[in-house]
């Protein structure tokens, strides 16, 4: 059971108090306001940050290898995801064989203690099963239920010195993870309790995080990016996270922006062809969900919830379309969705109306 603390005051006690830590850090960490909290005794650190923002294969393997030789007991991870998502693949691979390639190998439940700092409110990594690499220039999405941390700290304080698109980037990815998971077709009660509470928090305080710099507004996006992501565990994403990620590759847009950027579409898409549910709870079961979506974002309907998501975009000054995006690249970026992701979405989508979104977001 993962245990999630509020403020990085609590962090010291629960710490293993003997032996080394792997600290898996980003290049923002000498700036943060909280890194002396994360230096203070009782544990000894070996700082590790040699990865890139989409972290490669080899840079895992140069953090097992430095875990190996410091002898560390436990991993602290602090950053953004790729961060985390690091920590997540030393945390699986340290105790497996090094001389075969780790993504070929079976998982195994792996022991070593691993708490998660997050300092952005977007992709809930610090209470997820998943992680992602990239091996050979693909994507790898490494699952073991083992590297969901141990601890997650949430300290708000963090996000009021991010830069400002990057503070929309992420509460964009945590407010689309919050409703990917409401309306995947692996959504349980206990995932759409975290779902609604995350896209309730994310539509009331949205505006004073990003326009004021507010800090109860942090402290409130911080808890619903973390229940975002822990619903997001349950349930898996769907759809639009398929549609961003070679957004991402093609176009250089940031994942959260990526996503946003489908989302809207595709929920229009699942509202004109409701015969196409593939939920086996049905299609009013669907269109009650869909309901649901929409109260909570705080509008009467579906269609004024999109309405709403598309406002917000304009609202922050960011872009809804993919500019000069060509026919070429229409046909790589519906052939790069990934179809297990698909089977998650509740609406079947096509290759035709892959393409079709996809022309739509162009336009």
């Amino acid at each position: 059971m993962q245990q999630i603390i509020e403020g990085i005051a609590n962090l010291s006690p629960l710490v293993r108090p003997n032996g080394k830590a792997l600290l898996v850090c980003d290049s923002s960490y000498p700036y943060l306001s909280i890194r002396e909290a994360v230096e203070q005794p009782p544990v000894t650190l070996v700082k590790f940050d040699q990865f890139t923002p989409n972290p490669l294969y080899e840079d895992v393997c140069k953090g097992v290898e430095l875990f190996q030789q410091e002898r560390c007991q436990q991993i602290i991870a602090i950053g953004g995801g790729s961060s985390i998502d690091v920590a997540k693949c030393i945390k699986l691979y340290c105790k497996m064989d090094a001389g075969q390639c780790y993504l070929e190998q079976e998982y195994r439940d792996s022991l070593v203690p691993l708490t998660a700092i997050p300092t952005t409110a977007g992709t809930g990594s610090e209470s997820t099963r998943y992680a992602v690499i990239y091996y050979q220039g693909k994507k790898q999405s490494v699952t073991h239920d083992s590297i969901i941390p141990n601890i997650a700290v949430l300290e708000p304080s963090v996000l009021q010195s991010l830069p400002l698109y990057q503070k929309k980037c992420t509460l964009l990815d945590a407010l689309c993870q919050g409703i990917e998971s409401w309306w995947s077709v692996n959504s349980t009660e206990e995932s759409k309790q975290y779902s609604r509470a995350a896209v309730e928090t994310i539509a009331k305080h949205w505006r004073p995080y990003i326009e004021e710099n507010d800090s109860h507004a942090a402290r409130e996006l911080m808890r619903a990016s973390n229940l975002a992501g822990r619903a997001i565990c349950i349930t898996q994403t769907t759809a639009a996270h398929a549609f961003s990620y070679k957004i991402t590759s093609l176009f250089g847009i940031p994942h959260g922006h990526a996503v946003a950027l489908g989302l809207p579409h595709i929920w229009r898409y699942m509202l004109q062809h409701p015969e196409q549910c593939i939920d086996k709870r049905g299609q009013a079961y669907l269109a009650s969900v869909f309901n649901d979506i929409a109260h909570a974002l705080g509008t009467e309907s579906p269609t004024q919830a999109i309405t709403l998501f598309d406002s917000m975009m304009r609202q922050m000054q960011l872009q809804q379309r993919i500019a000069d995006c060509d026919e070429e690249q229409i046909q790589v970026l519906t052939l790069s969705v990934n179809p297990i992701r698909l089977k998650n979405n509740p609406v079947q989508l096509d290759h035709d109306a892959i393409a079709t979104i996809y022309h739509t977001l162009a336009q």
